[in-house]
């Protein structure tokens, strides 16, 4: 099994940065992708932002150009780095990751973790 365990949430004023991280641990062989996905109460989970296994990144309209997505390979730990937060950032925000844990399948298994909450207050 595969746990996602995000941190870095909270409250934080407008115009303001945060750093959100997401861990992912347990049987893991390799990691194909790692993206962070966001939800507001009423609303369907929107993407945010995703980088594959060599690097490739993908921003939403919405935070693209005041956002970056990066990840420590050693640690199996992926980054969204926002910038110039506005109050429609506010959100919970999900971690997911794309993980194959048999060397001898090719299936790849998608796992999310449980949210962390952020705030932006004007």
């Amino acid at each position: 099994q595969v746990q996602l365990v995000e941190s870095g949430g909270g409250l934080v004023q407008a115009g303001g940065s945060l750093r959100l991280s997401c861990a992912a641990s347990g049987n893991i062989y390799s990691v194909n992708h790692m993206g962070w996905w966001r939800q507001v109460p009423g609303k369907q989970r929107e993407f945010v932002a995703v980088i594959t296994n060599i690097g490739t990144t993908t921003y939403s309209e919405s935070i693209q150009g005041r956002s970056t997505i990066s990840t420590d390979k050693a640690k199996n730990t992926v980054y969204l780095q926002i910038n110039s937060l506005k109050s429609d950032d506010t959100a919970v925000y999900f971690c997911s990751a794309g993980i194959r844990s048999d060397e001898s399948s090719s299936r790849m298994d998608v796992y999310w973790g449980q949210g962390t909450q952020v705030t932006v207050s004007s």
